[in-house]
């Protein structure tokens, strides 16, 4: 079967939930959001007002997603497009999944008057940089913080 590549509807926030679960606690070992949150956010998408998630299907099945959150910039005095999350499934990394994720959040950018689309990715995840050199992206001027 096809590899599917949409925006994620209601019908598929359970299976999404438990992937999304994968990414935060597996992938990334953080502690597990009540799922009261998680089911929040997902609504939230859902309304395609402050973001929007893509997912990939694969014989029925869901393996991978990617988020995008709609932000402004200053500097562009343009909106833009912020892809917060870019997740595939182990067994089918190096498939084509996360390419085909990445093009469908950069041709939602593009084609909805976006400004640009940026992203970061954890100084340890060496395969992500990599991927997302290979897709075109470089290492930006700016440097993150959180608090």
């Amino acid at each position: 079967m096809a590899l599917i590549i949409k925006t994620v509807e209601q019908e598929d926030v359970n299976e999404l939930t438990h992937l999304m679960y994968q990414y935060i606690v597996d992938f990334y070992k953080r502690p597990k959001p009540p799922i009261e949150k998680l089911h929040r956010l997902i609504e939230t998408l859902l309304k395609k007002e402050q973001g929007i998630q893509f997912i990939a299907k694969q014989e029925g099945k869901l393996v991978g997603f990617a988020t995008l959150y709609f932000s402004f910039s200053t500097t562009k005095a343009d909106k833009i497009t912020i892809m917060n999350d870019l997740f595939v499934i182990e067994n089918a990394r190096g498939t084509g999944v996360a390419q085909e994720l990445f093009n469908a959040c950069e041709t939602f950018t593009k084609e909805n008057g976006y400004a640009y689309m940026a992203w970061v990715t954890a100084t340890d995840n060496k395969r992500a940089q990599r991927f997302y050199e290979k897709m075109g992206g470089s290492v930006g001027n700016w440097l993150n913080y959180s608090i």
